[in-house]
């Protein structure tokens, strides 16, 4: 993926420390405070969309971008990509809920590549990616001995996410959530796991070496892979492109408005299963389990 859509910190939140964890930073800016977590990660999505609408809806956007090996995918090549991860799978209130989202995506995009609802999940950690099959098999085995604990870790430490809503650029759309925040069990956040998943893996002997760490907790549910839906005679149409940032806003609105202040957009992570630690060609949700974390 194109590292200057999905990977830069839109937050404005300076998180430097001492640690050699990444997400301590962030913890400690924010005084261990779950409601200065959220607004960091509520800047950084609510930022990171107004930019990218400014360029979408710019005089000289130049079209969508399609993601070429996602496209080769579908003309039967090959992903040459082994990653090593730990996910979160959302539940099934969850999934039905990104399930009516994509409905209404494809409305206006409707040759969009879409997420199969039984591959969805949020990366809790990539500990390594774009490595060949004999390397990843040899970090599947040095995590062995704490796979366990570290996919079983939601069990006990249950991280809420609320307030779903349309993340997006000229590459992908995620549905993304927040961290909660005012529950007395909510000092345990989202970006508390993700450090302390990184903890437990490094504790392991093995190395991260994830492309982000910024303040995201999301789910990619489509791609491009033509730009036929936003082209007339090989040239952008701008009055599609403005069609689509005009879906995506209603989708949110109608989020913000009807899913929000209901039951049907909280996720607990760790509910129905506990964390996927996955390896293989995994980009776009397929991959191999190598153990499921036990859920509640």
């Amino acid at each position: 993926m194109a590292a200057y859509y999905t990977f830069e910190d839109f937050s404005g939140a300076a998180s430097a420390s001492q640690s050699d964890n990444p997400y301590d930073g962030l913890i400690e800016t924010c005084d261990d405070d779950p409601s200065k977590i959220q607004a960091v990660y509520e800047k950084h999505r609510t930022n990171r969309n107004a930019q990218q609408k400014a360029k979408l809806l710019a005089p000289d956007f130049s079209g969508v971008v399609i993601d070429e090996m996602l496209a080769q995918l579908q003309s039967g090549g090959e992903d040459w990509r082994h990653c090593l991860v730990f996910w979160a799978r959302p539940p099934t209130r969850i999934r039905e809920l990104i399930v009516g989202v994509q409905r209404r995506l494809l409305t206006i995009a409707p040759n969009m590549w879409i997420m199969p609802p039984e591959n969805l999940h949020m990366t809790a950690l990539e500990v390594t990616h774009s490595r060949t099959a004999t390397e990843i098999d040899s970090l599947v085995k040095q995590l062995s001995p704490s796979a366990h604990d570290i996919a079983d870790c939601t069990h006990d430490h249950r991280a809420r996410l609320i307030r779903p809503m349309i993340s997006f650029d000229a590459q992908a759309l995620a549905v993304s959530f927040l961290p909660a925040s005012g529950d007395d069990d909510d000092q345990y956040s989202y970006h508390h796991l993700r450090r302390d998943v990184f903890n437990k893996v490094q504790a392991a002997g093995v190395k991260v070496e994830s492309r982000y760490v910024v303040p995201s907790a999301h789910l990619t549910v489509g791609r491009f892979v033509t730009k036929q839906d936003f082209e007339v005679d090989g040239k952008v149409d701008h009055e599609k492109v403005a069609k689509l940032v005009e879906t995506i806003e209603s989708i949110n609105a109608w989020l913000e408005n009807e899913v929000w202040p209901s039951p049907h957009g909280e996720w607990r992570v760790g509910q129905e299963t506990g964390l996927d630690h996955r390896q293989g060609t995994l980009w776009y949700g397929g991959g191999a389990t190598v153990y499921l974390g036990k859920g509640y």
